[in-house]
């Protein structure tokens, strides 16, 4: 039961640490543009930033496809098995 008088000024502690954190957070503006993050992931901003270079090209899966039957083919003209 004393455990109690240690535990109750403890978790009064942690609650007070929370709602400072939440004060901070509200006051350093961390919850004022909620919708930026989750719609910056649509667009590229790399293409803005000079002397970036381009991306290559991600190859579709049938070009992908072709590239490996054709290595598959090769190394079966070598002997080495599939």
């Amino acid at each position: 039961m004393e455990i109690i008088y240690v535990l109750i000024p403890i978790a009064m502690i942690f609650v007070a640490i929370a709602v400072m954190v939440f004060f901070w957070a509200v006051k350093s503006e961390q919850f004022d543009d909620l919708d930026r993050q989750s719609v910056s992931i649509l667009f590229d901003e790399n293409t803005d930033k000079p002397g970036h270079l381009p991306t290559p090209a991600i190859q579709s899966t049938a070009e992908h496809d072709d590239i490996a039957a054709q290595q598959a083919i090769k190394n079966q003209q070598k002997g080495m098995p599939l």
